[in-house]
């Protein structure tokens, strides 16, 4: 059930973003909801892999190549979803750092352990 409501809230926040974000775009809930999904396994599966082939550069550049990560796993899955679209790797990087925030202030405060 709690794995339910985080991707419900992962949805709201992923939706929430053309709010904040202009160059972001999503059609419909259904989008938000397949986007979050997908969002959610490209995070679990390719972003460890990601980064530890780029630990160097991250370790040089003291972790903020973690954000150039988080970007192009939002603008793959951009890419992936259809009714979900970013317009630049800008936009991605933005949407990312947006949706992370967004994301971690509702499980704050709809979640409680």
């Amino acid at each position: 059930m709690r794995l339910l409501l985080l991707w419900l809230i992962n949805t709201l926040a992923l939706f929430t973003i053309p709010l904040l974000v202009e160059t972001v775009h999503i059609d419909s809930f259904s989008t938000a909801l397949v986007a979050s999904l997908v969002l959610g396994l490209v995070n679990t599966l390719v972003r460890p892999i990601l980064f530890i082939l780029t630990l160097p550069v991250t370790f040089l550049t003291l972790g903020l190549f973690i954000f150039v990560i988080n970007g192009l796993m939002f603008w793959a899955v951009a890419d992936f979803v259809k009714g979900f679209q970013v317009d630049n790797f800008g936009s991605a990087m933005l949407g990312a750092l947006t949706y992370s925030v967004v994301s971690w202030v509702l499980s704050t405060l709809l979640i409680r352990d």
